[in-house]
Parts: structure tokens; sequence; C-alpha cells
């Protein structure tokens, strides 16, 4: 069976694909590195252009194959992006089903993440269904773990698989792959692409890492043993009094209580309402959290100047990782479980499950964010292997 790769990346669907028994019939992409990348590990024609000046060619060549694959830019669905509407990306969705309209494979099947099914963003992906059932296609949506394909990471995928078989049975999915966190960042010196940076001994980013334990992060608007609050550690933002910190896990708490917003982490808060709950007058309170540089105004009301939800994330040996994602190497936003420093390139790429031999071209920026970006092969290749069953129903 053939398969064409549409938005191919560095090759994800690629590998798992070929693993499978497939056959490439080309790809494309708007990514340099991307396509560098899977020249170097895989016999597949690749192309590097823009799919809506390439459309004549890509139909062309899809019309020759079993299965097309596609994953769209999820910049404009990625719940940690600005999730803007009207992303011009986000219109890629249903341009893929125009092009399986036009080129009729048997299968198509499109991978995204999981914001795209949620809020105003579904209108994207509701349209690429319907244009798939008016071309013909019966069509199923799936939301699938990444764990459930043996891989050692929390990383939830949408996933719309369209064919045009008599198959009406469930969709299960098996893999033989299998790696803890441990063995997944279980590296050999000079393995390629693995070159950790550990951060500076007493620099910012180290003196935070010190306070992170395993499977904590910085965060101040969260409670629970998981979270590690900026007033906790003085030496890097600066000492506060007992009073102090009692008030700053107050509007923790009511900033997510007092809500003006239907979206957001949490809302600023009226003075009035701190100093009733807090049972006395907090304003100078709030003053010198002002001046200590924790508390901002925000009108005439205040919050926490640090509302982010996580940072310095460290993995847990015990458990799974976070998704990988595009900032995946930045210390700032992951650090490794038992090392002051943040993760490798081939960490990040053995726990999205490419194997140690397949290589990664560009800037380290360039490789993490193909890896970020890309579908875990061993998904892949269990979606390959479920579709090559489907497809023996006529």
């Amino acid at each position: 069976m053939r398969f064409y790769s549409l938005f191919s990346g560095c090759g994800g669907f690629d590998l798992g694909f070929i693993a499978a028994g497939y056959v490439s019939g080309g790809g494309l992409d708007i990514d340099k590195d991307a396509c560098a990348t899977i020249r170097a590990n895989l016999e597949s024609s690749v192309t590097e252009a823009d799919v809506r000046e390439s459309l004549q060619g890509v139909v062309s060549a899809v019309s020759t194959c079993d299965v097309l694959v596609a994953g769209p830019p999820c910049q404009g669905f990625s719940t940690i992006g600005k999730r803007d509407e009207d992303d011009p990306r986000n219109f890629l969705l249903p341009l893929v089903a125009k092009i399986a309209s036009l080129a009729k494979p048997r299968a198509v099947v499109v991978e995204n993440v999981a914001g795209a099914l949620s809020g105003n963003h579904i209108k994207h992906w509701s349209e690429l269904e319907s244009r798939l059932r008016t071309a013909g296609y019966k069509t199923a949506n799936l939301l699938l773990g990444a764990e459930k394909f043996g891989l050692p990471q929390a990383r939830k995928r949408a996933l719309l698989i369209a064919w045009s078989t008599k198959f009406e049975g469930a969709f299960e999915f098996q893999s033989n792959f299998l790696m803890s966190l441990p063995e997944a960042l279980s590296i050999r010196d000079g393995a390629s692409n693995h070159s950790p940076v550990v951060l500076v001994p007493g620099s910012r980013d180290d003196l935070i890492a010190r306070r992170i334990s395993q499977g904590q992060k910085l965060s101040n608007v969260r409670g629970g043993p998981n979270s590690v609050h900026t007033w906790q550690i003085p030496e890097v933002f600066g000492a506060v009094g007992e009073e102090q910190k009692r008030l700053l896990e107050l509007m923790m708490r009511l900033r997510r209580k007092y809500r003006s917003r239907e979206n957001g982490e949490g809302d600023p808060l009226i003075a009035a309402t701190l100093s009733a709950e807090y049972g006395a007058d907090c304003r100078s309170l709030l003053n010198l959290l002002l001046d200590a540089g924790y508390v901002r105004k925000v009108g005439t009301k205040f919050d926490l100047t640090g509302t982010f939800n996580g940072k310095y994330r460290r993995l847990a040996l015990a458990g799974l990782s976070p998704t990988v994602d595009t900032r995946f190497g930045q210390p700032k936003y992951f650090l490794h479980p038992t090392e002051n420093r943040g993760l490798s390139v081939r960490e990040a790429a053995r726990i999205q499950g490419f194997p140690d031999h397949y290589s990664f071209v560009g800037s380290v920026a360039s490789q993490f964010r193909q890896i970020g970006n890309a579908v875990p092969p061993p998904m892949a290749e269990s979606i390959a292997i479920f579709l090559r069953g489907l497809l023996t129903q006529r």
C-alpha cells in the first residue's frame, strides 16, 4: 500500500507507515529543515513547498496512493499559544478534505492537537469532516493518548479517520512499543543530537531549578505539593514576611473564585474583597507586595505578578513526561528529572518514540520544533497497521 504525507514535518507519520510495510508515494512540507531530516533518514521523496501553491501537484501524487496522512499546523489550535480563531494556518485543515475529494485516496488520516476540538476552533475541524463526508467518506473522530502506544508521555492528539470501504467496526489500536521514562533518558555518551547543557551554577535558572523536585513546577496560580511559588524562592525573587505570604496564597485562591471572565487562569481582585477575605485591611500589605514585585495593579484591581500555570517543570522518573512540545529544550519550561538542566534533542526524540538512528537536521531550536510538532512514530505505525485491515474490506 502507498501513502502520501502532507505537512510531513520531520517524518513521524512517514516513519511509522514505512515500519508498517507501506511505501511512500511522496510528501510535502514548507519547513526546509524538516524536509532535510526526512531525506537524511528515509527513502521518501518530500517536496519543500507551500501546499496552497502546489495544489495540482499534490492532488496528482495523492491520486496514486491508498492513504493520505496529514498533520496540519497546530499553532492556531494549541492551548499554549494565542488560539487565534482566524490564524491562516487553521484553514489548512479543510484544505486536506479538498485534496482528498479531488484525489480520492481510499483513506485519510488527519492529526492535530486536542485543542482543535474545543471552543470555537472546532469549526475548522467540523468543516474538514463535513467536506470529507460530502466527498463520500465515512468518518470517525478519536482522541488518543500517547501512553496507549507505549510512549512515556502524557500527550493527547485529535485524530480524524476517513475511509471509503465497507468497514463498520470498532477502532482498536495495538502497539508493540514500550518504553519507560528512565529508559528513554538512558542515553549513551556520543549519541547523535545529544548534547546536554548543565545550568550555570548560581545562575537564576540554576537557583530556581534547585528548588524544584521531581514532578513539581514553578506556579503561582496552583496550590498543592506539586507547585512551588515564587515567594518560596527568596534568593531569586526576594524575601517576604509571613503575613505577606499569607496574602499571596489567599490571592492565589481567590483570583479563581471571583471571576470576571470566562477563560484564563483567574482574574484580578479589588482591595475590598481581599480585605474581607483576609479579615483585616490589607492595603498596606498590598503596597509592600507591589514594591517587592510580587503583585501588580490592573486598573483599580490587584493581581499576582507571575500568573503562568507552570514553568521549570521537572520530569518525574516514576511517571509520564509532559507533552513534548517545541519548547522542550528550554529549562525554564522543562527540567531533567535528576540533573539541573533542560532536555536534549535525543531525549525528546526518544520520549516521542523516534529510534536512536534517526538524526535531526538544523539548529537545535529547529530540531526541538520538528520533534515537538511530530506524530510519534509508534502511534503512526499502530494506525497504519489498523488501516491495512480496514482497507481490505472493500
